[in-house]
This record gives structure tokens, sequence and C-alpha cells, in this order.
């Protein structure tokens, strides 16, 4: 990193945004160790690190490093210095933390929470819901530095408002960022409910993979891009929603919610496979019900999850060809199903995509499972908080 990434203006603080992000790997370094990484001056660095320890964004490590002489006090960054509140909030269920500054979960709730009540009803509940776990984990609001929240809808990236979510009621355009904001004094950024899963996903870094699709498959369907290391969102943040492609089917000509008809949503989303098997004198009021069935090894719905997957690969073996991730990972209630459900996918998928696409694909169920949404949610706010600009502006305030 070169001296003009690191320098801003004159003020002593700028530039230590750039400083943290070096120290955020969780290695502790030396103010030498700094200024050979940076090139800066060490009275530069100096500088910068008095800015950050002031703070707490640093702190002086528990080990001191030593070459023979006087030992060099080490830095390292102080991942508990401010604390952020996560939710992901689905069709039926939320699940919500209070992570650190490493998205590691301090505290943490799950229950069911319909969305449908609308969003004043459902955001006062999420606000006593964060007091608790604050509570909980000995923490006050003054502690938390922002709020990440995943939806189940299309989410207008650059307002975090909802945008006609099929499934919400009520929600259309309402200005959640605010409404949080307000009465949990600090700032709040929201997604879709599968950008966060995938950031989720890519963050804890197990898959290694640079390229990487992560399909939610719950009451509906819907993807998360990550290409090149970063989430696509797409110009306005609907990138990934294949939930509402149309695919060809013994079920094209079903109404979806969104008023068109054959979405795959429509055709294979775990409300679809539960009314499906309702209709047929099952007790499915959910697509949580069709996976008990089919671990219960009712053939019936084993039949229907497998068919769902085929359904499902036929848009992801176009995504394949298009993207070429490295990874596809399967999320949501009806991953609960297993080799049933990735049957029918991988069915699908490598004899319908191009072999140099599917060489070295895996395909295979997500690995944070139910978290994943909740992580991505922490991170989303971790990353925008800890940017390089938003630390040299707090530090300058």
């Amino acid at each position: 990193m070169t001296e003009s990434m690191l320098t801003g203006t004159s003020s002593p603080a700028a530039g230590a945004g750039a400083l943290l992000s070096l120290l955020r790997d969780g290695r502790a370094r030396t103010r030498a160790e700094l200024v050979e990484l940076t090139g800066l001056a060490r009275s530069t660095v100096s500088l910068r690190l008095d800015a950050l320890l002031s703070q707490r964004w640093v702190v002086p490590a528990d080990d001191v490093i030593s070459s023979g002489g006087r030992p060099a006090t080490a830095f390292a960054f102080n991942k508990s210095a401010r604390i952020v509140l996560a939710a992901d909030l689905g069709a039926t269920h939320a699940r919500l933390a209070v992570t650190d500054l490493a998205a590691t979960m301090l505290a943490e709730q799950e229950v069911e929470m319909p969305i449908a009540r609308g969003p004043e009803a459902v955001l006062t509940w999420l606000v006593d819901a964060f007091r608790e776990l604050l509570t909980e984990c000995d923490r006050r609001l003054a502690d938390v530095c922002g709020v990440g929240v995943g939806l189940p809808g299309p989410v207008e990236h650059d307002t975090g408002k909802p945008v006609n979510p099929p499934i919400m009621p009520g929600w259309d355009g309402f200005p959640v960022p605010d409404w949080l904001g307000a009465r949990l004094g600090a700032p709040v950024l929201v997604d879709n409910d599968v950008n966060m899963m995938a950031l989720g996903e890519y963050w804890a870094g197990r898959s290694g993979a640079e390229h990487l699709i992560y399909v939610k498959i719950g009451t509906g369907i819907g993807c998360g891009i990550i290409s090149g290391r970063s989430l696509h969102r797409g110009a306005q943040g609907a990138a990934g929603d294949i939930g509402h492609i149309r695919v060809p089917s013994s079920e094209e000509n079903v109404v979806c919610r969104c008023g068109n008809v054959g979405c795959l949503e429509a055709v294979a989303g775990g409300a679809a496979l539960a009314a499906r098997l309702h209709a047929a004198g099952h007790e499915t009021a959910d697509s949580r019900d069709v996976v008990r069935l089919v671990r219960a090894g009712d053939t019936e719905a084993i039949q229907l999850v497998r068919q769902a997957g085929r359904e499902v690969g036929v848009v992801l073996a176009s995504i394949v060809n298009f993207f070429n991730p490295a990874v596809i990972l399967i999320g949501g209630d009806l991953a609960g199903a297993g080799e049933h459900l990735l049957a029918g996918l991988r069915e699908v998928i490598y004899s319908r995509s191009l072999p140099l696409a599917t060489q070295h694909l895996s395909i295979r169920v997500s690995e944070l499972g139910d978290r994943a949404g909740v992580v991505g949610a922490a991170v989303m706010m971790i990353e925008h908080m800890l940017s390089p600009e938003a630390v040299d502006q707090a530090l300058s305030a």
C-alpha cells in the first residue's frame, strides 16, 4: 500500500481507516512493521495509531514483540470496540443476533414472526427483541455502531426500502432504515435476505470461492451472487431474483403471488409444495412440514421435492452457463431435504450446462445453515462502518 492510498486531508485522523484495514486480519503489528507495510513515515503512522487508540478501534496486544532489546509494543484490531445488531427476517421466521466487529455471535434468538404482520408490528417487535438481546450479553445501545437487516423481498439498495415485495403486504416503500434508526440511535442498512445469506457464506470462507451462487429455497426462491469476492446487487438491487423466472413445467399455468403465471417460486417453492401436499391429504402448512414428510420417508413428498430440484436446476443451468460459478450453495428450509433436493438439482445442471462450466463445479447444502442470513447482515454493516472512509469520518467528527 502506497502513501497516496493512505493519505487524505491534513487531519491526523486522515488515513487511519486504511491503517485499521491492515490490522483487521487479526495479526498484531508493531509501529515498525506498519511503517514497513505502508511506506509511511514513523511519525505519520504514530499519529494514525493514536487516533485509532483514542477510540479503542485498536488496542495494545497482550503479547509484545522483542528482538533482543527493549520489547516493542504490538497493536491489534479491537473487535470488541463496538457491537452490531443483525436481523434476518424471513417469510415466517426471524433470526436476530448481537455480534462483535468480527461477526462473532454474542447473543442470538430465533422465533416465529410472520413478515405479513406488516412493517410497524414486525419492526416494533424487532426493537424490543434487540433490547432483550443487549441485556442478555450485558451491552448497551450506546455500544451499537450499526444495524443490518435482511428482508424476504426486493429491496432498493440505495434507500433500503422494499419495492413491491410479493409476500410482504404493507411493506412497499416503507422507510425501514429511518424507522429503525430513529428508535435504535444507529445507522441501519437493509438488503434482500438472500444477498445477506450469500455474503454470510462468503465471509465464513469455508467454500474458498471467489465466484459463488447462494440459492435459498424456502417459502419463495431467490439467489445471491458473489462475483470476484464482491456481492453483486445489480443497478437497483434486484439481481438474483430467480423466483420469478418463468419455467417450462406441468404446473406452468399456476398463478404466482407476483401476479404472473408459471414462476419458478409458484412451481417449486416451499409454499407451493406444501399446498400441493395439503391438497393430497397431508398436514402441511409450510416448507418445514414438507421437509418433515421427506425425512419421514413419505414417497409423495420425496418425489415432489426431487422434481422441485429439477425445476430449480433448469434455471440454475442457465446461470451456470452465463456466470460460471465455482460453488452453488443451497439454503432455506427445503435444504433440509438434503440429497433428495440436491439429486434433482445436479441431474439437470450437469446435463444442461457446458462441460467447462461444470468441470469443477460444487453443488452442496449451505454450510452456515440458518445462520447465514444473520451473519451476512452483520457483515454488511461491519464492512460499511469499518471502511477506511467511514472510519476517517468518524475519527474526525
